[in-house]
């Protein structure tokens, strides 16, 4: 009880002796201070020649001297009339006009004020609006709100096929450079090649003794290369239907593949955080790509520089120098695994996909362009064409078709899983244009592979773009 008492009494005193304090000096804060006009004079018209000195000229230039006067400070500081600097932002260029039109008029009515000039006799914006010549009114004061620019038309996508032949969930898929056939690789261990136009198998490849997750046809060889969780990168020739090249250094599941387009080299990437670069023909690891801290995903290879792209669950992505071995660049905007990454056709810029956003790059450092926003599933593949769609593919079924330039998302497609299936098999794994880019061919959970083709009976009237601008809004990073 007696510290409580003490307590409250030493809290009581501290804040009495602060009210005294604040009453004490109070007044003192709250009194301004006594200005000297003659000083005041002096500072305002100091202040007016240096900040305005460099154009105080023009209206000695453009306008008769008569319709300027100059009085004289007791300092003999000369200063215009209100007269003169009203004439002075009417000579401006109309380009200079619309920048300074806010900061100069205003900011010289303020010093005429406070050195103890008669006020004007209209406000100081109001003559803003004449600015431009004949005394036409302007939207210069106004601030437009940034324009999006409107998307292309793209005819929408619809079901054409559905090729059932595997036995298990369809992980990967390539078209060969003819576009007469295309494989896919299965996780019943298995490689079918497929006739593209007809649908029908063609042939059945055995050797895998896991999933197969990655498969490229050569457009340089007879070859077709493949690669799965049983560590094995294989190289089958195609005239005699079997294998003849492994290539043997990954230390877990190999989850993709790909050839670069001039050079005779295959890049693997893994679960074991590497992207490796194997020489075709001799089988050699030339580079072995280390630098991500989690499985490698996707690997992509284009002629250009950076001429390896590789994206990682540690939600980074990686540009590669082939001839040192080495990272260019570490591009850490995404927060979530990447999985995805496809390179446009004919432009030099790239997309990656994540739980969190597609996102849109610019070779060779990397910088970032913009989101798109919408596909709120894991993406697991991703494929653009020439005309500028771009299909992302997800865990959940559903494939979302983006205007490339703006990114807008013009449709949207889940299709019903194979009969027999459960719903929850309707993950698309993998797509990819065929080489006419008339046809979409996608790798599927449900054990099918489906084809999907543009509408050739839709029009623009009929199936117009639903655009509006908020849609459009860039999220940076």
């Amino acid at each position: 009880f007696f510290q409580d008492v003490q307590k409250h009494s030493v809290h009581t005193l501290v804040f009495r002796s602060l009210k005294r304090t604040h009453d004490m000096f109070v007044s003192d804060h709250a009194k301004p201070i006594a200005l000297d006009d003659h000083s005041h004079k002096v500072k305002m018209s100091s202040k007016l020649k240096a900040d305005y000195g460099a154009v105080l000229h023009m209206c000695v230039d453009r306008i008769n001297k008569s319709s300027i006067s100059f009085f004289k400070t007791p300092l003999d500081h000369s200063m215009p009339s209100e007269a003169g600097v009203h004439s002075m932002a009417l000579t401006l260029p109309p380009s200079q006009a619309r920048l300074d039109a806010g900061r100069t008029a205003a900011s010289v009515g303020d010093i005429h004020r406070h050195a103890g000039i008669a006020e004007r006799s209209q406000p100081p914006m109001s003559s803003l609006v004449h600015m431009e010549a004949g005394g036409t009114k302007t939207s210069a004061l106004v601030r437009k709100a940034p324009t999006m620019p409107k998307p292309a038309w793209h005819p929408p996508w619809k079901l054409f096929r559905v090729i059932s032949g595997h036995l298990g969930w369809v992980r990967s898929i390539a078209v060969e450079p003819g576009n007469q056939w295309f494989v896919t690789g299965s996780a019943d261990r298995t490689i079918k090649i497929w006739d593209l136009a007809s649908g029908k198998l063609k042939l059945s490849l055995t050797g895998h003794i896991s999933t197969v997750r990655g498969v490229a046809v050569s457009s340089r060889s007879p070859y077709l290369f493949s690669c799965g969780e049983d560590k094995q990168v294989k190289c089958w020739d195609l005239e005699y239907n079997k294998v003849i090249r492994h290539y043997h250094g990954h230390l877990s599941a190999v989850y993709g593949l790909d050839l670069h387009p001039t050079i005779d080299v295959l890049v693997t990437c893994s679960r074991d955080a590497t992207a490796r670069v194997w020489d075709i023909r001799s089988k050699a690891n030339v580079h072995t790509l280390s630098g991500h801290t989690n499985t490698v995903a996707t690997v992509k290879c284009q002629a250009a520089e950076p001429q390896i792209i590789t994206g990682s669950h540690d939600s980074t992505i990686r540009l590669w120098d082939l001839v040192a071995g080495k990272t260019r660049a570490t591009l850490t905007n995404h927060k979530k695994s990447v999985r995805a990454v496809v390179l446009h056709p004919r432009q030099y810029t790239f997309a990656s996909g994540s739980a969190d956003n597609i996102k849109q790059w610019t070779f060779p450092d990397g910088n970032f362009i913009q989101n798109l926003s919408g596909h709120n599933a894991i993406i697991n593949t991703l494929a653009v064409n020439s005309d500028g769609v771009l299909v992302s593919g997800a865990d959940n079924g559903t494939i979302h078709m983006w205007d490339w330039r703006t990114g807008y998302n013009f449709q949207r497609i889940h299709a019903a899983v194979q009969p027999g299936s459960l719903d929850s098999e309707s993950g698309i794994f993998a797509c990819m244009f065929d080489h006419s880019e008339s046809r979409l061919i996608t790798a599927e959970a449900d054990k099918t592979i489906k084809v999907y083709r543009e509408d050739d009976t839709a029009t623009e009237e009929s199936h117009p773009v639903n655009w509006k601008p908020e849609i459009l809004k860039r999220k940076r990073f």
